[in-house]
């Protein structure tokens, strides 16, 4: 990556979270970026007192909004909370940063699409949001198309790192526990390692001069798997000796509505940014190595 010239500042929102953990980590290696790394108890992004005075006082080039509202099915009964963090903020972010002409990434999801279809979706591809938590995202992306200047709407799907609470770590804990687990194979997309992510977001950043209007990209590693077959790659590289068990999305029911397919078309990105995207294992690979280093 490039590094910027002369300093520039990034303001960064939700950075407690998988991806802004990673954000975190990266950041050393840009000493030319002064980052503000902010999380709800440093900046409500739900109010726009607050953030107005932030932009006012970090004057950043470059928000990147890390911040959502994940817990997919607690959004089935806690709509108000999920759109508020989800679609109010964003908007809120989208006209801060275009009043202070910086440019905006938002993060953004493949449950934006109802999962119905047999093709990789493209950006342009129209949104078909089937769960709460799905609506709330896709009614963040509409704010932030009618409310930025510049902006970067960037989807990515079954994001994991080493940092929190996720699937990777989920699988490892239950798989030295049990002799056996059952996990769904009819739900298909693309597992997607953060700092892969955030290498991305930051390259988007850096060039941020490029970014003309409100544009729409995806992101994800390469390559296409079931959550089954993700579960037997993790205890596979992670030596766990467990019996897992493909099953029917409908043998264990949940409150949200997934997406049965969610794989993207990623020309765009590769392409406009030049990126040579991971593929999916190597990164997993990658990420649990990280995860069995001492003091993770």
């Amino acid at each position: 990556m490039n590094q910027p010239d002369p300093f520039m500042n990034i303001l960064v929102t939700g950075s407690n979270g998988q991806l802004g953990s990673e954000l975190r980590m990266l950041a050393p290696s840009f000493p030319r970026i002064r980052f503000i790394f902010t999380d709800v108890a440093e900046l409500d992004i739900t109010s726009e007192t607050a953030i107005g005075i932030m932009m006012s006082e970090a004057r950043p080039a470059v928000v990147i909004n890390c911040a959502a509202y994940t817990a997919v099915d607690r959004a089935e009964s806690d709509a108000k909370t999920a759109f508020l963090i989800n679609a109010t903020a964003a908007g809120n972010l989208a006209v801060a940063a275009a009043k202070h002409k910086a440019l905006l990434i938002h993060v953004s999801t493949d449950y934006v699409f109802d999962g119905k279809s047999y093709t990789p979706y493209r950006e342009d591809d129209p949104a078909s949001p089937v769960s709460v938590y799905a609506r709330s995202k896709h009614a963040g992306e509409l704010l932030v198309h009618s409310m930025a200047s510049d902006a970067v709407i960037l989807r990515t799907s079954w994001l994991y790192s080493e940092f929190g609470h996720n699937f990777i770590k989920t699988v490892m804990k239950l798989g030295r526990e049990r002799g056996e687990m059952k996990i769904v194979f009819d739900q298909t997309g693309s597992p997607t390692y953060a700092r892969d992510l955030a290498k991305v977001i930051l390259e988007i950043a850096l060039r941020s001069n490029e970014v003309k209007g409100v544009e729409v990209f995806h992101y994800s590693n390469e390559g296409v798997a079931s959550w089954y077959d993700l579960a037997q790659a993790i205890a596979g590289f992670a030596g766990i000796e467990c019996k897992i068990h493909p099953i029917l999305t409908s043998e264990y029911p949940l409150p949200a509505v997934r997406p049965f397919y969610s794989v993207f078309n990623k020309s765009k990105i590769r392409e406009r940014f030049g990126l040579t995207i991971p593929y999916w294992r190597d990164s997993l690979r990658e990420c649990m190595v990280r995860i069995a280093l001492p003091g993770r």
